[in-house]
């Protein structure tokens, strides 16, 4: 008795299989909702600030939308300050953790803090800890309160530097490895 012809030839392997009806059927593209154009809409964008509905833009729109988008438009100083701390409270799951602290800006080893007192002691990104204390000690000179008695601004560049100082000397050694006594 003679069996039907009803195996498939392709053994169940993708390669194998023919290039028939398989990859003809329509796919569906959602166009960029930027009027006019014709790109596929494939970045999603907030419509406005905790709210659900996206618009959905091609990759040179969405680029133009972030560049614009306020996240705070319309709220005071005030009201701004008050919704970020509310967000920031409710975020425990969200907020950066220590070991990823080294992704921060600049040349991906230093943390927001640390880049924000490079540029006030006017450093690069990657200077070395003996010159952020040259850069530390020529600054405090200049603006140590008992050689400017009286001055105000100088008082408070001097703190600024300081706390500036504190923390990239922390940072360097939390960098430097210690061995446990």
């Amino acid at each position: 008795m003679a069996r039907s012809s009803s195996r498939s030839v392709d053994w169940g392997f993708p390669r194998w299989r023919g290039y028939g009806t398989a990859g003809s059927e329509a796919t569906t593209v959602r166009l960029c909702d930027r009027h006019g154009c014709e790109e596929p809409g494939n970045c999603p964008a907030p419509k406005s600030p905790n709210s659900p509905e996206r618009w959905y833009f091609c990759q040179e729109h969405a680029g133009e939308y972030n560049r614009g988008w306020n996240y705070f438009e319309g709220l005071t100083a005030e009201e701004a300050a008050e919704r970020e701390a509310a967000e920031r409270s409710t975020a425990d799951g969200y907020t950066e953790s220590k070991h990823h602290s080294w992704a921060g800006p600049g040349d991906g080893s230093r943390s927001r803090d640390e880049m924000r007192a490079l540029e006030l002691f006017e450093l690069d990104p990657d200077a070395d800890f003996a010159t952020i204390r040259l850069a530390w000690r020529k600054l405090a000179k200049e603006n140590h309160p008992d050689l400017r008695p009286g001055d105000a601004e100088a008082a408070k560049r001097f703190q600024a530097i300081q706390a500036a100082y504190e923390v990239l000397r922390l940072a360097e050694e939390a960098r430097e490895w210690k061995p446990a006594d």
